[in-house]
């Protein structure tokens, strides 16, 4: 595994050829086939491999007083990933391929997290998850852009640029209190309270919750 996902970050998925992984793990190609289907699965797991090195290295990161910037260091992160891991990040994303793999959900559990504390501060102007659904899709744009930009039209101030756009449609500038003229603030904020609510069943947790959304 380790060979494979060294094979593919370096040289693309191309270069991942049950010969070429036996060789560099010491072990016959037909030995392959104990631990791996096909060429296919074995590519699955290499990109794996490398995005749970990745994901780790995330959640050693501890969470400093400003969830904000917190989100920022966490896209810069997850950006600076993408371009570094270019074919990793290629077979990830691909849709025919495409599986909610351990390491990718807890990859957007991370985020998620994120994105709870910034609306448990009162600063997010939409739902958590549309919230959510927003950065991912920003940062995956984010980076196919760059990585298929030519040299003459690289553009480095581009990730700085996709992230304070998505920052002015999620947040709010001053945490919401009441009363504000972001209602939809006051409500996501709301929204972080409800494990907290005594009293409620839940249904009714749940009931409120999908008022809430809407």
């Amino acid at each position: 595994m380790k060979a494979a996902a060294g094979l593919l970050r370096d040289q693309g998925p191309a270069a991942v050829t049950t010969r070429r992984v036996a060789h560099e793990a010491g072990l016959q190609p037909p030995a392959l086939y104990r631990f791996f289907q096909d060429k296919d699965d074995l590519l699955d797991v290499a990109a794996e491999h490398v995005f749970v090195e990745h994901v780790a290295c995330k959640q050693t990161t501890a969470p400093s007083d400003d969830p904000v910037e917190d989100l920022r260091a966490g896209w810069n992160t997850q950006i600076s990933f993408g371009l570094a891991n270019p074919y990793v990040y290629g077979l990830l994303l691909d849709p025919a391929r495409a599986r909610a793999t351990p390491a990718q959900v807890k990859g957007v559990l991370i985020l998620a997290e994120r994105v709870h504390r910034i609306a448990a501060a009162g600063r997010l102007r939409v739902s958590e998850e549309r919230a959510v659904n927003l950065i991912r899709s920003a940062g995956i744009g984010t980076v196919h852009t760059l990585l298929t930009l030519p040299p003459e039209q690289s553009d480095p101030g581009l990730a700085d640029a996709a992230f304070d756009a998505i920052a002015r449609a999620i947040l709010v500038d001053e945490p919401a209190v009441v009363p504000t003229q972001d209602p939809a603030a006051v409500v996501a904020t709301f929204r972080t309270l409800l494990p907290e609510l005594p009293g409620l069943s839940k249904a009714e947790d749940a009931l409120l919750d999908e008022w809430l959304r809407r």
